[in-house]
Parts: structure tokens; C-alpha cells; sequence
């Protein structure tokens, strides 16, 4: 059990939450995740550690509302019991310094990328960062992101903020202006990073993606969380979730994304007609 002891807004469906969690702030690593629960009956969230403080004993995780179970997490305020988490969880990321790095994060994806943009960043890597939105409003985590890059670029979809268009549209400009990239890292929706991973296949430069699929007990016992990778099937909670994003099947990973959408309708709908 954690209680929150701070809460921010970062846009009206965005939160990040600190928790008070000392034995998991002293263990974490960066790309590492916890999975949290809200709630007796509430399903196991997981979420990137996005920030610990071992001093104090908190640690941080960011989290977008789109169903019923975010939206009840996204409704607790300080001072308020989490019910269950259980972590570090996963393997940590892959860090040394490669050179030049680019690390790239789409959407909510930003949080996850971060905390490993910045060990990289601490590592000696010179560090080229893009973060992209939907529109401004949806855009977080800006002002950490250039504290730590050598150089950032931001996109919006609709062009309310930064460069109009993906961050794949400025990953394709870095490529032809001749930046020489050693390593991508590339964290947000599926169809993002798949669509990133075809650029730099052609490149043959080598791409980091961190999978987060469907997942309940995030120890390997249940499978729910299975990807195909390399023609293997690996579970994202104890092989990743970092995966060579050239061997990630990622047609397979969308439509399991989507497999219990209409559940989640179905449940935000009761949830809405009970208050």
C-alpha cells in the first residue's frame, strides 16, 4: 500500500502522482515499472517510474485517464491510499554511451521516455530528443526533457505548438540533414512506434522500443502480456519491456492492444450510470 503525497495536473487527462513507496524509490532502475491497483475490484495498472527520491522515499508515475480504472486513479487526492503496488517490475534499460542518441516520446509516451533519456544523458551520450502530441494541450514533460537534451525538437499534430507534424517527420529531417545516429529510443502508441522502427530499419540504425501491452500480475504467470518477437513469444513484464523494435511484430501487438476495447466501454458506461 502507497499514499500520494503530491498530485499535478499536467494537462485536464494527464496526472502525475508521487508516491510514498520507499522500498521500491530505493530499487527502481530507469525503464523499470510498478503496476498499481485502485480499488478491491479495481484491474492491475502498469506505469513507468518516471522520477524516485530515495532521500525521501517517493516515487513518481504518470498517468493518462481513458478508462474506467485510470480515471478512478486519476480521481485520488493527496493524502489517499493506493491499495496495492508491487515493483521494481522489468528489466531496467540498456545504458552506456553509445555516442549519439535519439530518444523520441509520443504522447504519455514522454514519461516513459524520460527517465531513460536522462541516464543516457548521465552516461556521456549526446542526446537529441522529440516529443509529440496530439496538440499543446497534450504535450508534457517539455521543460525536463530540453534540461536534459543537447538539443530537442517538438511536433504537434496539429500544428498549435512547435513543428507541425510527427516526431517521426522530424526524426526523417535529423536523418537527412546527416545527423550520424548510434541509437533510437522510441516510447508511445504502437502505431508510433512502428512507424519510427521503419525508418530506421532503413537506416540500419538500432531502435529501442518499451512495450506496454495488455498485462495483469507482471511476473510472467499469466501471459496476458505476450508479444512476438523475433518470431519468439516473450512477455513484455520479464523480457522487456525494452525490445529491439526491428523484431517486434507489431500488427500482432496493435490488434491485441484492441482486443477489450469494447470491455472498457462497457465498463466506463456502468461506471458513469452508477454515479
Amino acid at each position: 500500500m502507497a499514499y500520494i503525497s503530491e498530485k499535478r495536473e499536467l494537462t485536464p487527462e494527464i496526472k502525475q502522482l508521487v508516491l510514498s513507496a520507499p522500498e521500491i524509490a530505493q530499487k527502481v532502475k530507469p525503464g523499470q515499472f510498478v503496476i498499481v491497483r485502485c480499488g478491491e475490484k479495481g484491474e492491475r495498472i502498469p506505469l513507468t517510474v518516471v522520477e524516485q527520491d530515495e532521500e525521501k522515499g517517493t516515487l513518481s508515475i504518470i498517468l493518462q485517464e481513458v478508462g474506467n480504472s485510470t480515471k478512478k486513479l486519476g480521481s485520488l487526492e493527496k493524502g489517499e491510499e493506493i491499495t496495492d503496488i508491487a515493483g521494481p517490475l522489468g528489466n531496467p534499460s540498456e545504458v552506456m554511451n553509445f555516442g549519439t542518441v535519439v530518444c523520441i516520446g509520443g504522447g504519455v509516451g514522454t514519461a516513459m521516455v524520460y527517465p531513460v533519456a536522462k541516464a543516457l544523458k548521465g552516461a556521456g551520450n549526446r542526446l537529441v530528443s522529440i516529443i509529440g502530441a496530439k496538440n499543446r494541450q497534450l504535450l508534457i514533460l517539455e521543460e525536463q526533457m530540453r534540461k536534459i537534451s543537447d538539443r530537442l525538437l517538438v511536433t504537434t499534430d496539429d500544428g498549435s505548438y512547435g513543428t507541425h507534424g510527427f516526431v517521426t517527420d522530424a526524426l526523417e529531417k535529423l536523418i537527412a540533414d546527416g545527423l550520424t545516429i548510434d541509437r533510437v529510443v522510441a516510447v508511445g502508441p504502437v502505431a508510433m512506434m512502428s512507424a519510427v522502427c521503419r525508418i530506421t530499419e532503413k537506416q540500419d540504425i538500432q531502435t529501442i522500443v518499451s512495450l506496454n501491452p495488455i498485462m495483469v500480475d507482471g511476473t510472467g504467470m499469466c501471459g496476458a502480456c505476450r508479444v512476438t518477437v523475433a518470431g519468439e513469444t516473450k512477455f513484455a513484464c520479464i523480457d522487456g519491456p525494452d525490445f529491439d523494435g526491428h523484431q517486434v511484430n507489431f500488427e500482432e501487438l496493435l490488434r491485441r492492444q484492441r482486443m477489450y476495447l469494447q470491455e472498457e466501454k462497457i465498463a466506463l458506461e456502468k461506471e458513469n450510470s452508477d454515479k
